[in-house]
C-alpha cells in the first residue's frame, strides 16, 4: 500500500508532494499561495501559458481555455512550507511535465518577488502511488485534513467538533474550500474530479475525513 511508483500510469492514482529546502516557508503571504493556485491551472496545458502576458492585457488567468490538460487533479492543498496533490495523468509523462513547469514556474516567481537565489524546494516532488481504494480515501482525508496543524496540532487525539469544520471551511488554500462555500470561485476550475471516485465530488464531513484518516493510518500500520 502506497508503494512509491516506478513511473506514473494513465488512469492511475498519485500522491505528490513537495517542501521547502530545509523546511524553509515557501507561501510567505496571500501572494504566494495565489501564484501557486494560479500556475495549478495554467501549468496544466500542453501549450505554453505565460502569466506576464495575461497580466499585461489585464486578462483573468482562470478565464483562459486549458488545451490539452496533462493531468487531473482531485485535490490540493497548500500549507506555509508545503504542499500535497492528489493527481491523475491524462497523457503519457503528463505528471513530469506538469510537475516541471509548477516547480520550475513558483521557483522563478518566488525568487525574484523575493530576491533570493538557489533551490526553494528539498529536491525534486515525492509521490506515492495509491494502489488500493483504501489508500486512496486516507490520501483524500489526509490532504484535506492537513490545515488542522495550523489549528491545534493535537487534533487527530480528540473527536473533531464545530470548531475544528469551521476552520476548515474557511481555509482557502485547500480544495476543500471549494466545496464548503457556496459560489463558485474561479480556483475551482483547478480541479477535474470527473477522474476520481464519486466521493471526490462530495462535501465530505470532516468526522467521516477524520474516521478514513484513522483507518487509513491503521491499514499503514
Amino acid at each position: 500500500m502506497g508503494q512509491r511508483p516506478i513511473s506514473f500510469a494513465i488512469g492511475e492514482f498519485y500522491h505528490l508532494y513537495n517542501r521547502g529546502n530545509s523546511r524553509q516557508t515557501i507561501f510567505k503571504d496571500s501572494a504566494d499561495y495565489q501564484r501557486l493556485l494560479t500556475l495549478l491551472y495554467v501549468a496544466n496545458s500542453a501549450e505554453v501559458v505565460r502569466l506576464d502576458n495575461l497580466r499585461q492585457q489585464k486578462i483573468d488567468p482562470f478565464s483562459v481555455e486549458i488545451v490539452n490538460p496533462l493531468v487531473a487533479i482531485g485535490a490540493y492543498c497548500l500549507m506555509p512550507n508545503h504542499y500535497h496533490l492528489l493527481i491523475t495523468p491524462l497523457i503519457e509523462d503528463g505528471i513530469s511535465l506538469f510537475m516541471k513547469k509548477l516547480g520550475t514556474g513558483y521557483s522563478m516567481y518566488f525568487n525574484k518577488r523575493h530576491e533570493r537565489a538557489g533551490s526553494l524546494f528539498e529536491g525534486t516532488f515525492k509521490s506515492q502511488w495509491a494502489d488500493t481504494d483504501e489508500y486512496l480515501r486516507y490520501l483524500f482525508s489526509y490532504i484535506y485534513l492537513n490545515p488542522m496543524k495550523l489549528h491545534d496540532a493535537e487534533w487527530n487525539h480528540r473527536p473533531m467538533n464545530s470548531s475544528d469544520q469551521a476552520f476548515l471551511e474557511q481555509y482557502r488554500y485547500s480544495s476543500y474550500y471549494d466545496f464548503a462555500i457556496t459560489e463558485n470561485r474561479p480556483e475551482s476550475a483547478i480541479l477535474n474530479t470527473a477522474e476520481f471516485p464519486e466521493y471526490f465530488n462530495e462535501h465530505t464531513d470532516p468526522r467521516l475525513l477524520s474516521d478514513w484518516s484513522k483507518q487509513g493510518s491503521t491499514l499503514l500500520g
